[in-house]
Parts: structure tokens; sequence; C-alpha cells
């Protein structure tokens, strides 16, 4: 009897925290739920107490505001019908013990008397758990009685917005600040200069947004394409600006409000194009050509940039400034006077090591500041600086070469985190960098996984999410990119690591994807998103498959980065996905595609035929000219099809399929795909015999 009891209260319990995942979802889902038996109504509003010792008491009252419900501001907590928020100590929350780090951490109790305490060992908890207590109340005015313990599972928990290749305002950036805040992430990383423009006022170099913020091409890729000038702040069609410093103000402040960091960044030595333009002492001494490089060797390089710094620290009071460090050619460099006479003067062995130096230099001005230098992992070549934090995005190893020296790092590897990518089929997607990444995938990853020592999980501080612009003109076209894959950032950043239920998940971004755009915002609407590429969800079964394939000079040197299985890729009956980096599509670089297949006996052949894929803003693009043709002894060959195509650069990617279809008994395939006059990739992913 009490086993069958057991039972019924297990499944009680079931039910109970099933109807909560359902009608009161919260997102990141919280680590903790515990759902009783009951809800309480509080559609008549209710009484509102900030413990008086909370010194941001303004910041909560307004976002107890948002919640839809009638407050009234009270001197005392209310065990009836009382929305109570409490700073208490660690030791007075009881799930709080399960948190190595619990200062962000909330407990949110939804009492049978009617009454919310919300209690948290910082402001910031509190503000938290309001955000937890706003979900639920987006399907009315019913709560369930219930518990909630939370807290996150990384201290950074970041976006990227880029407002260099094309600017936003401040009220866009208000926007997106609005939703971060609902999802509790705290990081809001800013970048501000790039050789497309230069957008934040600097008092002391005022060429920077008087000109360096200017260009007459709108689109970041005209600009990059043509002449990629810069024209005076003025000029008639001139595209560009800048945030003034009382604008930047004005942000940081509305994101404290919102218990979220605001992170400049100031890139240095390398895509410094539009300083250089604005300050051409700047570059290196030999070389007439456009630089991008800041010269090293020169004081007033430095002159410059700390005076910037100085300006930045006036006005952004977060303890990181971002210095950039990614992507310098370096190529002026070594042939630069002045470079070359500092690399003697301190004894550099390379150039890398050159700006390793100015990274130094960098760091120790900020430093005595009081502030702390992040910079993208390339700042690990030529050796780290003492104190600086790492921003991992070739991939993961900078990140975890840089915590296992003992540096702080934040997860951002771009096969995950760089949401430029098209997130649905690209071929039915706007213009953009090119590959795919669905929201599944970014919801796939895990910063700081179980197989990783624990002596470098210490280290991981979080992961960001970036969102470069050079194909997005637009804010509607930055909210659709941006949204809902920034929503699965969110909850990587903050869930404790567990099986992760990606349907469950999806379901809830679709409910907030639906809720902004009842709000006039422009999410990409996961209701109609296409998915996969069909031809990839299932092997191909063909006359080939498995069947011996020889690379015939130059072809054999398919790219390295892009071998897939190597020699057995174009026989192994895997079809590519939308994204050339899969592992499936193989890449050809010099001389493009030319191999025998060896049916390994004389067969009949009905169709031949491979499929090509083109992007063009990476220098992906379709053959030119396909020839096939077959053979039974493998000396003699008749030539079966001669596939023309002409190749136009084209906005949007596409994927198409070169082959034959007749009759005829061969033994041996000689399929071969040419380059177009366009320098770039040629990408096939299997050749198909029927």
């Amino acid at each position: 009897m009490k086993k069958f009891i057991s039972l019924v209260v297990s499944f009680a319990i079931m039910a109970l925290s099933n109807s909560f995942a359902q009608n009161y979802a919260i997102t990141p889902e919280p680590n903790l739920v515990e759902v009783r038996e009951g809800s309480v109504d509080i559609s008549k509003g209710l009484s509102l107490y900030i413990d008086s010792s909370v010194e941001d008491v303004a910041r909560l009252e307004s976002g107890a505001a948002l919640l839809g419900v009638d407050l009234k501001r009270v001197k005392r907590p209310a065990r009836r019908c009382g929305l109570n928020l409490y700073i208490v100590d660690r030791a007075e929350i009881g799930g709080a013990a399960a948190y190595d780090n619990f200062d962000e951490g909330y407990e949110l109790s939804v009492c049978s008397s009617g009454s919310v305490d919300i209690k948290a060992t910082t402001a910031a908890g509190l503000y938290y758990g309001l955000q937890s207590l706003r979900q639920m109340l987006k399907g009315g005015a019913t709560l369930p009685i219930c518990y909630i313990c939370d807290a996150p599972r990384f201290e950074y928990r970041g976006v990227l917005i880029d407002i260099s290749r094309h600017f936003r305002s401040v009220d866009f950036l208000k926007r997106q600040i609005d939703i971060m805040a609902e999802l509790k992430m705290n990081r809001l990383h800013l970048h501000l200069t790039d050789a497309a423009g230069w957008r934040i006022e600097v008092e002391s170099y005022p060429r920077l947004c008087s000109y360096a913020a200017w260009r007459t091409p709108a689109t970041w890729k005209e600009w990059w394409y043509g002449e990629r000038g810069y024209v005076e702040q003025g000029t008639e069609g001139a595209y560009g600006g800048y945030l003034t410093k009382e604008d930047a103000k004005e942000l940081v402040e509305y994101a404290a409000a919102r218990y979220i960091t605001i992170i400049p960044e100031i890139e240095m030595p390398g895509h410094s194009d539009e300083v250089i333009a604005a300050y051409p002492e700047l570059a290196c001494s030999h070389n007439p050509e456009r630089q991008g490089d800041l010269c090293i060797g020169k004081e007033a390089t430095f002159e410059m940039m700390q005076a910037v710094l100085d300006e930045i620290i006036e006005v952004f009071p977060s303890e990181y400034i971002h210095i950039g460090g990614d992507e310098a050619t370096k190529s002026s460099w070594k042939d630069c006077e002045d470079c070359q006479r500092r690399m003697r003067e301190e004894g550099l062995q390379s150039v890398d090591e050159l700006q390793s130096y100015m990274i130094h230099r960098i760091e120790e001005y900020l430093n005595a500041k009081g502030r702390q230098i992040i910079g993208w992992d390339e700042i690990l070549e030529g050796g780290l600086a003492p104190n600086a934090t790492v921003m991992s995005w070739r991939g993961e190893e900078g990140g975890l070469a840089a915590a296992a020296a003992g540096h702080k790092v934040v997860m951002s590897p771009h096969g995950y985190c760089y949401i430029d990518a098209p997130q649905d089929a690209p071929p039915m997607q706007p213009e953009a960098i090119g590959g795919y990444l669905p929201l599944e995938k970014v919801y796939s990853y895990d910063p700081a996984p179980e197989s990783m020592a624990d002596s470098v999980r210490e280290y991981i501080l979080g992961v960001q999410g970036n969102l470069w612009a050079e194909f997005i003109p637009t804010d509607e076209h930055y909210e659709m990119m941006l949204w809902p894959r920034a929503i699965a950032i969110a909850e990587i950043g903050w869930s404790e690591l567990k099986e992760r239920d990606y349907d469950d998940f999806r379901a809830r971004a679709v409910a907030i994807v639906e809720d902004m755009m009842s709000r006039g915002y422009n999410p990409f609407d996961l209701r109609n998103e296409i998915g996969e590429r069909p031809e990839s969800l299932q092997p191909i079964e063909h006359k080939a498959l498995g069947k011996s394939v020889e690379y015939l000079y130059p072809s054999r040197y398919y790219g390295p980065q892009y071998a897939a299985a190597g020699d057995a890729t174009l026989t192994d009956g895997l079809r590519g996905t939308w994204t050339y980096a899969d592992g499936r599509w193989q890449g050809f670089l010099r001389g493009g595609v030319d191999v025998i297949i060896d049916m390994g006996e004389v067969t009949h052949i009905e169709s031949i035929a491979a499929d090509f894929m083109q992007y063009c803003g990476p220098g992906v693009f379709m053959p030119c000219l396909v020839e096939i043709a077959v053979s039974e002894d493998g000396e003699n060959y008749t030539k079966i099809a001669d596939i023309e195509h002409e190749v136009v650069v084209e906005d949007v990617p596409s994927f198409k399929s070169f082959g034959w279809s007749g009759a005829v008994d061969a033994r041996y395939i000689r399929y071969k795909a040419h380059r177009s006059r366009y320098s770039g990739f040629l990408f096939v992913d299997e050749i198909v015999v029927r």
C-alpha cells in the first residue's frame, strides 16, 4: 500500500512539473523547480516591498513595474498578496549550497497565501528573480504554488553587437538590451571600431569621427569591394555615424539599470584602416598602399591609443576593455624601418612578438588605470600579457591554451557562436557571410564539458554570441539574425549542464519569438523553419558507393582543411549539408576536380551527377565546365558530356547538380570540373552513379 501511495505521489509531482513546464515556461531554464498543489490569482494586484538595505531600489522597482500587475509600494513585507524582495545572507537560502557561485542567484517562492517572495544575496539576483516571475505571468495572472532556486552556471553571458560595419542607434541598442535582460544576460560587447567606420566620440582625435566614421556607399559590401574610401562628415550621401559621449553614457546607464555591463572594443593593432586614413602618420613608413595595421614602431601610435583609452575609460566603467588583437596581417611590419628598429631595441625575434609587445604595453597602461584587457585569441601569439583574458573565436584551442596557463577565458568559437551565418536554408535566407548555423547547433554547445580538466574549467568565465554586420545593413535584418539564436546563448550561459532537451527549448524559443513579434521586434520566425538540406539527412545508395577514387594531378591536392573523408569522400554515400565546413563537402582550391572512379567491373550506367555549391562571399563558386568521360579498360576514354555553366556572382547561396543521363557500359568514370575565372574553392559532396 505504501508503494502504491508513493507511486501516486510521484505521478502527481510529475504531472505538476509537466504542467509548470507547459504553462509557466522560464528561459533560461531554472535549475531547480518544485511545484506544489494549488495556485494563486494575483489579478487584483500586489503590494511591493523592497528590502530597505538594497541600494538598487529604483532599478528593482522599474523591473517589477514590467510584471503587468498592479503594484503598490509598501514599507513592510506582506504575508498575503505581496511581492517581497529581500537581500539576505547566502546561509538563509537553503538551495544556495548547491551552487559554487550564487552572486546572481535567487530563490523565488509563490505561497498559498498569495504572496511572492524573492530572496537573493545581491540586487542582480533579485532582478533575475523578477525576470522569471515576469515570464511566468506571460500567460495570465494565475501562478502555481512553487519554489524555485536558481543561479547562473557562468559568470559571463554575453552578446557582441557590431556597430562599425553598419551603425546602430541608441534606441536600437536599448531594444536589444531589454531582451537580453529578460534572458538574464549580463554582458553587451560593443564592437565600436573597425575598417568600415569609427563609432565612438574621441575629443582628442576628432577626425576619427569627422572623417573615419563616414563613407559614401551605404552597405559594407559596396564599400569593401569598391575604393574603401572615407568622406568628411556632411558630405552629400555620406553614410555612417557615431555615438557621442553622452549617447554612450546614456546607454551605459540604461544597461546598468538592467544589470548588464557594456564592454567597449577598440581594435588594435589590426582592423585599423579607418584610423590610418584619418591619421596617416600612424602607418608604417615604407608602404604607400592601403594599410590596416598600426605601426608599432612609432611612439605616436601609443600616444594615440592611450589618449583614446583614457576617453573610453571616462565613459565606460566596465572592468574589461576589449582591445581586439585579431587578424593583424603584420605584413607591413616586416619592412617598416620603425617596426624593425623597435624589434632590435626590444630584442624581439618575430612580428608575433612585436604584436605581443604592444598588447603588453596596453595592458600595463590599462592595469594602472584599474582596468583589465580582454582580446581575441590572437593575443596569445608571441606571448600572452600577464593579466589578459582571452576570447576564443577561432575554435576552442586558444581558449584551452589560455586557461591551461591560468588565464580567464570567454568561449566564443565561430562554429557555434558566430551567428552571422544563415540560420535556415541559405538559398532562402538574406545574404550572409556563409555557412549554416541553425538554432539547434548553437544550443548544442557546451563551453566547459565534463571531459575538460577541472584545472582548465575553473578559468572558463562563460560564453558569448557574436553577430558581425558586414552583410546586415538594416535594423530589422540585424534583429532577425540575433534572435532567437542569442536565446540559446543565454540558456547555455545560465542553466546548469544536464541532458539538454532541444525540442523543449525550441518550444520555449518559439513562444519567445511570438512574444517579441507582438512587441514590434523582427526575430526569425521559427515556425517557418525549413531546416537542414534534405539530401544530407539520409545516406544515399548508388552504384559507385564505396568504389575507389583516383585523384589526378592537381585535384589530388584538395584543401587540407576541407578534406572531408579524404579519398573516400566522393563515394561514401554522404551528401553535404548547407555548409561547406561540415566534413562532407570536399574543397578544391587548385586546378579543380579531376577524378577517376573504378567501378570494379564493366557496369551498365544510366546517370552520373555531382552537386556543387556557391557562396560568393567567402569565395566558393560553381564550376564553369564539367566533363564526363567513360572507359572499359582505363586507357581509352569516350567523352559523354560537356556541361558548360556561366558563373555569375550572386548574393544568395545556390546549389546545382552537374550530370549526364543516358545509357552506357563502362568500368571507369572520369569526372572533371573546371574552376571559373573567379579565384576560390570548388566544393563537391558525392558523385552519384545510377
